[in-house]
């Protein structure tokens, strides 16, 4: 579910505004450091202190590169998105503070209180389930209302035709960077989780091999549809299970599905999903419109 998140910040950007990114796994990686690096080594840090920090640190830094890179398209701009990933890849590989290559633990998950009184024990792994599954749910109907609101209906308008959306009086550049910085905002948060979970976060968690599985994710799922991100997470972990446990170069036979979902599905699980669902409601609609031969000889008036 944490990895449903990453998707579904990549699918904003992606599936809905066209735009290529390889930089989620950047915010993903600079929110866990962050939770990490603000809480105390012998004490459990405030949940929503820490949720604080890790939105702004991760929002920050996802307005600051869009605005050096909001301006390239295409190939320049998956190109300025991965090294901006793997400078930060390097700086908290070779830094000390973040215990380099070896990474740093959270000791204690953080306190899930309001005035003294606890909420959720994280500590528990129902708990922590519950609270990702909500959040879950959460985001993705957040995304739904602004996909449906005037501001989704520009970015779907940038991806199709960026001239037409400006000669409408629109910024697409302005537009394109909230989306960037709505989508790197969410890549942090799932990564606060994901560091929240495992009580530890290392470089590689920051480098682009991460925003690459998520792309994946996407494209598995289907791009645009959102709820198809979801799917393709589940279904990338799913796949990788399976193949990690046949055999040790899992990324082999994984290519190899991808390749066929892009050439046999190019709209993912939920294109067939959608299809399937207009099939059975076509049916539906010719089987209440077929006559039977007592109500034909009604209608003829025999």
């Amino acid at each position: 579910m944490i990895l449903a998140l990453v998707a579904l910040s990549l699918d904003l950007l992606v599936g809905v505004t066209g735009m290529v990114s390889l930089a989620q796994a950047a915010f993903f990686g600079i929110a866990g450091y962050s939770l990490v690096l603000f809480a105390p080594e012998f004490e459990a840090v405030n949940f929503w202190l820490a949720l604080l920090l890790c939105l702004g640190v991760s929002a920050a830094a996802a307005l600051l590169m869009g605005l050096l890179i909001i301006r390239t398209s295409g190939i320049f701009f998956i190109m300025a998105t991965i090294a901006f990933s793997q400078m930060l890849y390097y700086l908290f590989h070779d830094s000390a503070f973040a215990g380099g290559s070896d990474g740093i633990y959270l000791f204690l998950k953080p306190e899930v209180a309001i005035a003294g009184v606890h909420l959720l024990d994280l500590e528990n792994p129902r708990s922590l389930f519950y609270l990702v599954l909500g959040s879950l749910v959460l985001v993705y109907l957040l995304l739904r209302t602004f996909l449906r609101a005037p501001f989704g209906r520009v970015l779907l308008g940038i991806k199709h035709n960026e001239e037409r959306v400006r000669s409408m009086g629109y910024n697409p550049l302005f537009y394109k960077l909230a989306a960037f910085v709505i989508a790197g905002t969410i890549a942090g948060y799932a990564g606060m989780l994901s560091a929240t979970q495992y009580g530890f976060v290392s470089p590689d968690q920051v480098g682009w091999q991460l925003s690459a599985h998520a792309l994946v994710m996407v494209i598995l799922g289907g791009m645009g549809s959102l709820f198809g991100a979801i799917f393709g997470a589940f279904a990338f972990e799913g796949l990788h299970h399976l193949f990690a446990g046949l055999t040790p170069h899992w990324e082999l036979p994984m290519g190899l599905v991808v390749i066929a979902m892009v050439l046999l599905l190019p709209r993912g699980l939920a294109g067939l999903l959608l299809q399937l669902c207009d099939r059975r409601t076509a049916t539906a609609c010719d089987a209440s419109t077929v006559s039977t031969p007592d109500a034909m000889k009604k209608e003829a008036g025999v």
